[in-house]
């Protein structure tokens, strides 16, 4: 199991042991519990990993589990915590309930004596969801999933990845997490949400200026159809000093930038 840590009294992390390229140090799963309560909710089991999820499960009595996206480093634990535990699994995409029904962007949820309110962030994926964490007399965290992460950028992952629907849950983000604390599910917490999602902005409209740049350099209208050959030489130019290892998730991040050219012609 990895390191453990407290974010608020009702707040607290406990890191998977799966450090990676994509994953940095690790999947955050965060427990929610208000001061008192005999239960608690589990955000983002991680990967099937037995260490972990007893720990977890070791958390409890845990009465609820909530997904923030469909990626396995976040939810290939979630049957084995069922398991466990026996607490319902709750996630935007139905695929990955377990005993639960599908979150809805807008609802509040009660539990383990904190409100959650979901909030719906597609983009990085379809089904990305980011939850909203009061504790009695705390002030509001905000679990940003892969969204926002504690260090460097999100990739806008295939199949269902949206620039357009990315930007958008951007603005969202900003709205709810000025000057509030963010637990993302890699990296450090975030002292303050809303200057790291401007970078966030800033960020990707620069990188769709450099991939305009490119695309000029190339000879290729962005409002037309791109090939893969076309793909793979943008990389080449706006990613050329990108580690080896996380190519790929460069080329996702192209291609969800030329679809979203494309889109507006």
């Amino acid at each position: 199991m990895g390191a453990t840590w407290d974010v608020t009294r009702s707040v607290a992390v406990l890191r998977a042991d799966n450090p990676g390229p994509m994953t940095l140090d690790g999947t955050r799963s965060v427990v929610l519990r208000a001061p008192g309560s005999s239960s608690c909710v589990v955000v983002d089991p991680g990967p099937d990993d037995e260490a972990h999820l007893r720990a977890l499960a070791g958390t409890g009595p845990v009465e609820l589990v909530l997904i923030t996206h469909r990626h396995a480093d976040h939810t290939a634990g979630s049957p084995r915590l069922r398991e466990f535990t026996g607490a319902p699994v709750r996630a935007a995409d139905p695929a990955h309930c377990h005993g639960g029904t599908p979150l809805r962007d807008g609802e509040t949820i009660q539990a383990a004596g904190v409100r959650v309110d979901v909030l719906a962030t597609p983009g990085h994926t379809a089904d990305s969801v980011s939850f909203v964490v009061t504790g009695p007399g705390e002030d509001p965290v905000v679990l940003t999933g892969d969204t926002v992460l504690g260090r460097g950028t999100t990739v806008i992952t295939e199949p269902d990845g949206s620039l357009a629907d990315y930007l958008d849950s951007l603005d969202a983000l900003e709205r709810v997490g000025e000057g509030r604390r963010a637990v993302p599910a890699h990296g450090p917490a975030l002292d303050d949400l809303g200057p790291v999602v401007r970078a966030y902005r800033a960020h990707r409209l620069e990188r769709l200026d450099q991939v305009r740049g490119a695309l000029g350099e190339l000879g290729v209208d962005a409002g037309s159809a791109v090939a893969d050959g076309v793909v793979d030489a943008v990389v080449d130019q706006v990613y050329a000093d990108v580690d080896p290892a996380v190519r790929g998730a460069a080329r996702q991040s192209v291609a969800a930038q030329l679809t979203y050219l494309r889109s507006r012609g």
